[in-house]
């Protein structure tokens, strides 16, 4: 049985979401899928992944009375990590369904990348960190992570962003605003840079 940091990782109800639990229990953390606001707003750190829509996937999260959650932990200065949609999910709005409201940790919107490459992207891309970041570190300035997405975040603040990638055009695809970094790529799928960024992240929780 592990002893490192408690991580709770947001299940409402959108599907699938241990292969984030499974990788994070793999670098040291006693990680929860979890529905309970109480388990979750108790965790030393909170992560909230996301597949399918952006609009979809706030009405779940929503529903599931986990919002104000979310809203807690971030305010509580816990670390907290969004994962693909789930990084979406934290801007205030999103180019995939206007009448959708997003939850405002991250001031900016999420908007298509350009039509002129596929969409979405599924491949491996080596991204440019802009700046240095706890969660990148040891990763080196250009790792490769993967991705599946049609979406990229463009954030009000330019120093939200941590890195970026070249698909079409350079795309935003990790950010920092204060305990909270989000990626759109995976980490739980981008093999030993992946793993080593999650294990940044169990760190930072332990330090928490």
């Amino acid at each position: 049985m592990t002893s490192g940091p408690r991580i709770a990782v947001l299940d409402y109800g959108i599907g699938n979401l241990r292969s984030a639990q499974k990788a994070l229990e793999h670098v040291g953390a006693r990680a929860e899928l979890t529905a309970d606001a109480s388990v979750a707003s108790s965790a030393d750190a909170v992560v909230l992944p996301g597949v399918g829509a952006f609009g979809a996937c706030m009405d779940s999260l929503r529903a599931s009375g986990l919002e104000s959650v979310v809203h807690h932990v971030v305010e509580s200065g816990k670390p907290f990590l969004g994962i693909c949609v789930g990084m979406q999910m934290l801007f205030d709005s999103s180019e995939e369904d206007a009448r959708a409201r997003g939850l405002g940790v991250i001031p900016g919107t999420v908007q298509w990348i350009p039509d002129s490459v596929q969409r979405p992207q599924m491949q491996w891309n080596q991204l440019t960190v802009r700046r240095e970041d706890p969660l990148l570190a040891g990763l080196g300035e250009h790792p490769w992570m993967y991705f599946v997405h049609s979406f990229h975040g463009v954030p009000t603040h330019d120093e939200d962003v941590v890195a970026t990638v070249k698909y079409g055009e350079t795309l935003n695809v990790a950010f920092r605003r204060g305990n909270v970094f989000a990626t759109q790529f995976h980490p739980e799928k981008s093999a030993q840079a992946g793993l080593a960024l999650l294990k940044n992240f169990v760190n930072e929780a332990s330090a928490s």
